[in-house]
């Protein structure tokens, strides 16, 4: 039993190059949230979070402005940390499962949307979920994430890759020429935001064109690239439209002009294609589907899943790391695979999210393991961010010709993360 003794919370914003186009809107910085967690034994865990609230509820972000649904999700965070001095847990499915309701009632409040979307809730609570279950490693003495895990999760994540593929984003304001860069660094799984409102009025048609005409000319780089990591040898694709298409007739022109130029083979996933209000049966697209927004929970995915999705994304870093291992559980449990998408994260988040990917099977079509990383491309201040993480200089911190490189050491020490970091740390006192 760890008895949790007080708590502190603190956060940093970090600037962006350029804002980072997705869901029809564009984020200009992203907030880092902090957690920590005192125990009675004198221990403490240390959780960070990124803050993305256009990604987890966009019509906060747009009602209510970026600083102010920034500072909405904090409040939030502050609300749920602060219930935690004088309750205890055996395990951090406990913490959560407490947190969970209460976070989300509060939510609904200050934003005044009765219908908040959980993934709002959920990125509210990741650098808790994250500090508790750290707090929880340090007392019961786990070295590795594997020691950590309940061994009623560890048949969801039985591999163990040496090399993890990054997946970079390829957002709306993203040139040809970062996307040739991205390709000669030896990426070869990109993912592709759609569903961009290029005049900013909505319109579904001028969508729809905006999204043919950026696939061709992404895919007019790409097609003559060859890799030795997809079962094809062919760049794949993975096309992410954050829940932007309204029918499942206009997501098929979609598909239908990636046919036509040769580049519906090359598509590997299509994430989030429909709002998840929208109860579309998806069996008969001819891609395979993921969910990401969608799955909240082990009981969302299991809806996913008979609805015909045939892939989840995990989010340790984004929904926190419990609902992403009770959903994988869910998804080992159907035969359907799961990867790790990011954030926008921070190196030490990145770490959390490698530790999950890494133990997780190789995507139908790609021979290795993958994850999505595009924090280097977007934060100012990344090098720094990196100096900040305890294992900053790691060999598995920064990727080598398109791959993170995880040898031996990563798997001892879990990369890093049961490590604090001071400045996040003091950021929290």
């Amino acid at each position: 039993m760890v008895n949790i003794d007080a708590v502190s919370c603190g956060v940093e914003r970090e600037p962006l190059f350029s804002p980072i186009g997705f869901k029809g809107g564009y984020l200009s910085e992203l907030w880092q949230s902090v957690a920590l967690l005192e125990s009675s034994t004198g221990h403490a865990g240390l959780g960070l979070g990124t803050q993305s609230t256009l990604w987890s509820d966009s019509r906060v972000f747009t009602e209510k402005k970026e600083e102010i649904a920034n500072q909405m999700m904090l409040d939030m965070t502050e609300y749920a940390l602060n219930s935690l001095p004088g309750t205890s847990f055996d395990t951090p499915l406990e913490v959560f499962d407490r947190l969970l309701p209460l976070t989300w009632d509060y939510g609904r409040t200050i934003t005044g949307f009765n219908d908040l979307r959980m993934t709002f809730v959920l990125n509210a609570l990741v650098c808790i979920d994250l500090a508790t279950w750290q707090l929880y490693a340090i007392e019961i003495g786990a070295k590795t994430f594997d020691d950590m895990i309940p061994a009623e999760f560890r048949s969801a994540l039985v591999h163990r890759h040496e090399k993890l593929a990054l997946i970079p984003l390829i957002s709306y304001n993203v040139s040809i020429e970062e996307i040739r860069r991205l390709l000669d660094f030896g990426c070869f799984f990109l993912k592709i935001k759609v569903g961009s409102d290029p005049e900013g009025d909505g319109d579904p048609e001028k969508m729809l064109q905006w999204d043919c005409k950026r696939l061709s000319e992404i895919h007019f780089l790409a097609a003559h690239q060859n890799t030795p990591y997809t079962e094809s040898g062919n760049v794949a694709y993975y096309l992410d439209a954050n829940g932007r298409y309204d029918t499942k007739e206009r997501l098929l022109r979609l598909l239908e002009h990636a046919r036509s130029i040769g580049a519906l083979e090359r598509i590997v996933l299509l994430e989030e294609p429909f709002p998840e209000n929208l109860d579309i049966d998806v069996r008969d697209i001819p891609v395979r589907l993921a969910a990401d927004e969608s799955a909240h929970s082990e009981k969302d995915a299991a809806r996913r899943i008979e609805m015909g999705y045939t892939a989840i994304a995990l989010k340790p870093a984004g929904k926190t790391l419990t609902a992403s291992l009770r959903t994988a559980l869910t998804a080992s449990s159907n035969g359907i695979p799961c990867f790790c998408a990011d954030l926008t994260v921070n190196p030490l988040l990145l770490d959390w999210n490698k530790n999950v990917a890494a133990r997780l099977a190789p995507l139908p079509g790609l021979k290795i393991g993958v994850i999505e990383s595009n924090g280097a491309q977007n934060y100012c201040n990344w090098e720094q961010m990196r100096k900040r993480h305890p294992m900053g200089n790691a060999r598995w911190t920064e990727p080598t010709a398109g791959m993170f490189i995880l040898d031996e050491s990563f798997y001892e020490t879990a990369g890093g993360i049961f490590q604090q970091s001071k400045h996040y740390a003091d950021l929290a006192k």
